[in-house]
């Protein structure tokens, strides 16, 4: 770890939004050559800090000091140019742009752009920082995971004094992630500070030379990452002793009938010759690398997109398509990205819970307004939403509480099939225990759970059987002592002309 000077410091900082307090008397050191984590549940103020940092807020109290001189930053831009540069949580992206264009977006000097010059930068970036990515393409044109590099790559673009890293790795397969972490090590022994926020403990623990605890706004403790474990953090996150972080699965009856069948669905370019079923009580986790076709496989099955050939069942009905029909059939999708295809941000809590199934709540005179509120309330209460009231708007909710909400809502249909992609992305340690008690209780309930998830340890934990797609097939299926860590990433990166035909395993 580098004893270099301190870069940076908040002192005694204190912010509040509304009648919200963000901060509380904050007090912490950025030195340059460091990567310095900072971890805590959602709503304890990490990703505010990082802002103040980057001068997207201002303190109401304390200081920011800068190479000892307490400074303000009159917003974004100016502490670019001092070389403080934020890589945010949520993309700040021009989807219409190419990925050349966004990355080199607010460097251009002078009243023309030189276009050959930009490319070959980024092409630069892409190939010291190990990202592979198309400078031509747009971005409205890429994957989540591939605009995360996107965004990560501006950052990197710039004369960097400290970076903040908001939840890096969230969007990453996990060879990507590694690669990040390799870049944030070259950044920092380069002597950059690098303020690491992360939900990923065992990521922080490997990378960071310092870890900074936070919780309610308020420091915990700082300390040498060294001196940390995966359990400490959580109980200094929590304020509570750990347990165990996976609830204990029920197994599903053995003569559990099947809820989904799925026979030799195909959709060229995204998945081929799919066939896999999952019985009544029952959580199969599917494994692979981003761009497996694991998301695509999920929409299809949910009726979102229409394969080109095999079917679908729901129980004994076969799946006629769409997702009216699908949720007509008894399925429930949380998708991968709660923002852009699960929630509309600027309505309530009320209306994104019952939006799927405002014909229960229709009368003659329009919509029963008391009856949706008062069956949202029920559900969220089941789902562990934390909200005020059921009309606020969903943005002003932590991203716990708002993948919550969207639990509510598959609650509130009472389905047959729950398909979960990525059910725990971009929430605290304590959210996900919540939402991995949920998970279990409704498959205990006799739910089929279809579990979609880059977090190998979250996959094995939460799931009776595994099945592994690789470049759009179903390669490889494990159940009881096969369940493991080497088997499953073994299927998913090994070469294809190695592999074996996948075989079935039953819980």
């Amino acid at each position: 770890m580098s004893s270099s000077e301190v870069l940076a410091a908040a002192q005694s900082v204190s912010k509040h939004f509304g009648a919200t307090r963000a901060l509380h008397d904050v007090s912490v050191e950025f030195r340059a050559g460091e990567v310095h984590a900072l971890v805590g549940e959602n709503g304890a103020g990490k990703s505010t800090l990082g802002k103040i940092l980057v001068g997207i807020h201002i303190p109401d109290n304390g200081n920011l000091v800068v190479a000892g001189t307490p400074t303000s930053f009159s917003g974004p831009a100016e502490a670019v140019r001092a070389g403080f540069v934020g890589v945010a949580q949520e993309l700040s992206l021009v989807p219409a742009m190419s990925v050349t264009d966004n990355v080199m977006l607010g460097t251009e000097r002078g009243p023309f752009v030189d276009d050959r010059g930009a490319r070959r930068r980024v092409q630069e970036l892409t190939g010291t920082h190990g990202f592979d990515l198309d400078p031509d393409a747009r971005v409205r044109d890429l994957s989540v995971a591939d605009q995360q590099k996107v965004e990560i790559l501006r950052a990197l673009g710039r004369d960097l004094r400290l970076v903040v890293f908001d939840e890096p790795t969230a969007r990453l397969a996990s060879h990507e992630a590694m690669e990040l972490r390799r870049t944030v090590r070259n950044l920092s022994e380069s002597g950059v500070a690098v303020v690491f926020v992360s939900h990923f403990l065992d990521e922080v623990l490997a990378v960071a030379d310092r870890i900074t605890i936070m919780r309610d706004g308020e420091v915990v403790r700082t300390s040498l990452a060294a001196d940390e474990s995966h359990q400490s953090l959580v109980e200094a996150m929590t304020g509570k002793r750990t347990g165990q972080m996976f609830p204990e699965l029920i197994p599903p009856p053995v003569d559990a009938p099947d809820i989904l069948r799925v026979e030799g669905l195909s959709y060229p370019g995204q998945f081929q010759d799919v066939n896999l079923h999952v019985r009544s009580g029952e959580i199969l986790g599917l494994a692979g690398l981003v761009g497996a076709g694991r998301s695509e496989l999920a929409h299809a099955i949910y009726g979102a997109t229409r394969a080109v050939s095999g079917r679908v069942f729901i129980g004994d009905t076969a799946h006629p398509g769409g997702v009216a029909a699908g949720i007509r059939c008894g399925v429930a999708l949380i998708p991968e990205s709660r923002r852009h295809q699960g929630l509309i941000l600027r309505r309530s809590v009320v209306d994104n819970v019952t939006l799927p199934l405002l014909d229960r709540f229709r009368t003659a005179f329009g919509l029963a307004g008391k009856k949706a509120t008062a069956a949202a309330e029920a559900i969220c209460v089941q789902a562990g939403v934390k909200a005020a009231s059921m009309t606020i708007n969903v943005e002003s909710l932590s991203g716990g509480n708002q993948q919550k909400v969207l639990f509510g809502r598959a609650l509130l249909a009472a389905p047959k099939l729950l398909i979960a992609d990525e059910p725990t992305r971009g929430v605290d340690v304590g959210a996900k225990q919540s939402i991995y008690e949920l998970i279990a209780r409704l498959a205990a309930d006799g739910c089929a759970v279809l579990l979609i998830s880059s977090e190998i340890e979250e996959v094995l934990g939460l799931s009776h059987r595994v099945a592994v797609m690789r470049g759009g097939r179903l390669v490889a299926e494990f159940g009881g002592a096969d369940k493991t860590e080497t088997n499953v990433l073994n299927a998913a990166f090994a070469d294809e002309r190695q592999l074996d035909p996948p075989k079935s395993e039953t819980v």
